[in-house]
């Protein structure tokens, strides 16, 4: 059997199926994929099968180039060599498995935890350097020199955000190194999906990331789907293609302004706080929620959308998307904009790649991958979205990326609406009942969210009840992005810098 099979976007993997390999054959193939173009898309452990108190671990790769997910594993016990320096994009993967199996990667270039744990992991403490690491306590990077200085931000903000703490290794005001360290308010939603599906799953997978309610929530119903062998209707499709959109619009929208904020442009900033909401509420005006929730479900999606109701939106939609063309045009129009937007937070398409970097912080420095149009899903299956795509990956490409989705989002919305299929929203689903999820099974799901590609991974027991789900936010892959934006930079361009990839630290705190 091949080691190396390849699967469509939510297929229905049996785990019978899936060769088990050892360590060698694991690295080789992980290795071969990513040098073909693929993105670890999730790195996750589960109880291993054949080694007594071992771990089985997954990997899984999405290659854009042939729209194809290639998932792998192994088992191991304590220890295994690191991957991380030959896949770079494992590096973050590795420090979580550590932290949750307490495994350790031996030869990982800077292994410690990406959260605070509370406490040892099945018994065992978890090694960062040969060093035990205390709950709490951590150690940093540090740049040494006579004229190096630190600075410490978070994890308690001036503002209404969640916690996070940055620390930057400055030469005067210029960044040598920025150390990003999230985790405080680590909710163990992961943890607490094992043995579900039940009553709370959908309002766990819709405050993952609660800008994201419609990414995930769709992640999480085609996935059950797959599981139950019962896809959504192709109007419930379309409601959720165009629900993800408004979602991705309200964000961009909001997004640019927060970015002419940053810098003091006010007429943007205003406008397009404005309008985001508007988005919001034309996502309201289907379901009764501005954030989408309680729409996209196991079936399809729990509210119709009336001819009178089509006709709404796609009034709202023209006069709101001409609004926002007038207030994002003034960004680029203006010089003392484009000065501080060009050439700022600069990053490599090669860092991009070797780091695993998605969405539109990757298309923006020219990596080719999104999800809708690589790894198509739903009513993307019969409608095509263009990839909007920069090259230069500063500041003013993550702005303009944006910009460019917006009006590929605008256009899906209307040819979507204007050909609205007919029939039923839903088919029959009975988790609390009769319908049982394919047991000894693994499905891989992947929607393409505002900020990229969002994974969700769940394995079934024998009794079809998940043993494992994993949850892989866009975040989780780009927060190290932010760090490389900073190098060589002035550190009063952290605000903008941040704000252009305006990453989620609930959605990497799973």
């Amino acid at each position: 059997m091949s080691d190396a099979t390849q699967y469509r976007n939510v297929a229905r993997i049996k785990l019978s199926d899936l060769p088990l390999l050892n360590m060698d054959a694991f690295k080789n193939v992980i290795l071969n994929n990513v040098q073909n173009g693929g993105v670890v898309l999730a790195f996750f452990g589960a109880p291993a099968m054949t080694v007594q108190n071992g771990v089985c671990i997954y990997a899984i790769i999405g290659t854009a180039t042939t729209g194809c997910i290639s998932v792998h594993r192994t088992e191991v016990t304590d220890a295994y060599p690191s991957l991380t320096p030959e896949v770079p994009q494992l590096h973050w993967f590795e420090r979580e498995l550590a932290e949750q199996w307490a495994i350790t990667p031996e030869g990982h270039p800077w292994l410690k935890p990406i959260r605070f744990m509370q406490q040892a992991v099945n018994g065992k403490n978890i090694l960062s350097g040969g060093k035990t690491v205390v709950a709490g306590v951590t150690d940093y990077y540090s740049v040494k020199g006579k004229e190096i200085h630190e600075v410490a931000v978070g994890p308690v903000h001036a503002g209404i955000i969640e916690p996070g703490h940055f620390r930057f290794q400055c030469h005067g005001e210029t960044v040598f190194h920025l150390e990003i360290e999230l985790g405080y308010q680590h909710r163990g939603i992961e943890k607490a999906l094992v043995g579900g599906p039940d009553k709370r799953t959908p309002f766990f997978m819709e405050t993952l990331a609660g800008d994201s309610s419609i990414a995930h929530g769709f992640a999480y119903s085609q996935l059950m789907g797959a599981l139950l062998g019962k896809e959504m209707p192709k109007r419930a499709l379309a409601i959720a293609a165009c629900a993800l959109e408004l979602e991705r619009l309200a964000n961009h929208t909001g997004d640019l302004g927060a970015l002419a904020g940053d810098i003091g442009y006010l007429p943007t900033l205003s406008f397009n706080g404005r309008l985001r909401g508007d988005y919001l509420n034309m996502t309201g005006l289907i379901c009764g929620n501005r954030f989408g929730r309680n729409l996209v479900c196991p079936g399809g999606v729990m509210f119709d959308v009336s001819d009178a109701t089509i006709t709404e939106l796609k009034k709202r939609l023209a006069t709101i998307f001409k609004e926002t063309r007038i207030s994002c045009d003034l960004l680029w129009a203006t010089p003392s904009v484009m000065a501080r937007f060009e050439n700022t937070g600069v990053v490599k398409k090669e860092d991009g790649i070797a780091l695993g970097w998605v969405g539109p912080a990757a298309r923006a420095c020219g990596i080719d991958m999104d999800a809708r149009a690589h790894f198509p899903f739903g009513a993307y299956l019969d409608r095509q979205m263009p990839v909007a795509m920069a090259e230069s990956g500063d500041v003013y490409a993550r702005a303009h990326t944006r910009w460019q989705e917006m009006v590929n989002s605008r256009a899906f919305i209307d040819a979507t609406l204007n050909e609205m299929p007919a029939g039923a929203t839903r088919t029959d689903v009975d988790l609390m009942g009769k319908d049982i999820p394919e047991k000894d099974t693994l499905v891989v799901s992947l929607t393409e969210g505002w900020r990229g590609v969002v994974c969700h991974a769940a394995i079934t027991n024998r009794e079809g009840r998940f043993a494992v789900y994993k949850v892989v936010d866009p975040s989780f892959h780009n927060w190290f992005a932010l760090a490389m934006s900073l190098r060589d930079e002035q550190i009063s361009d952290f605000p903008l810098c941040n704000k252009s990839f305006n990453l989620s630290y609930c959605g990497h705190d799973l």
